[in-house]
């Protein structure tokens, strides 16, 4: 599995609980562009409208050898296509308070474009400062243990 694009950030704002797979609807362009690694997941989120679930503010830049292609498209909404069970739990968890569909990573299984995305609760500042100091210390001690 090729991993296409990261979304860094999820795991330092997010405390990330559960993971999903699911599939992306998108154009010709956007699959050729986003196997030459041109997506960014900053700041996107996942939303359930009227039983579906969409993919909104990640961006696709355009794909220059396919010609003239709407500029507008790039930052549209793309349908994540999951089972309908799956949908029907993540509705549930959904509901529970200050719970979010945050998308992980982009990745190709086989020949199809697939989002890894995950059911987060947000961190707060004081968590995220906590995050660091154990990210250092962690560093300190594996520098340590190699001199």
């Amino acid at each position: 599995m090729t991993t296409l694009a990261i979304n860094k950030r999820a795991g330092f704002d997010y405390d990330l609980q559960e993971k999903y797979e699911g599939g992306l609807k998108l154009r010709g362009w956007e699959v050729k562009s986003i196997k030459d690694g041109h997506m960014q997941l900053k700041g996107a989120f996942l939303h359930i409208v009227k039983g579906e679930l969409w993919l909104k503010n990640a961006f696709v830049s355009p794909y220059k050898p396919a010609g003239k292609v709407d500029e507008t498209a790039s930052g549209q909404d793309r349908k994540v296509l999951v089972h309908k069970r799956e949908l029907k739990r993540l509705i549930g968890k959904k509901q529970e308070d200050g719970l979010t569909l945050i998308p992980v990573r982009v990745f190709l299984k086989g020949n199809l474009v697939k989002l890894e995305f995950a059911v987060g609760r947000g961190k707060k500042k004081y968590e995220k400062r906590e995050s660091i100091k154990k990210r250092d210390v962690e560093r300190q001690i594996r520098e340590k243990m190699r001199e």
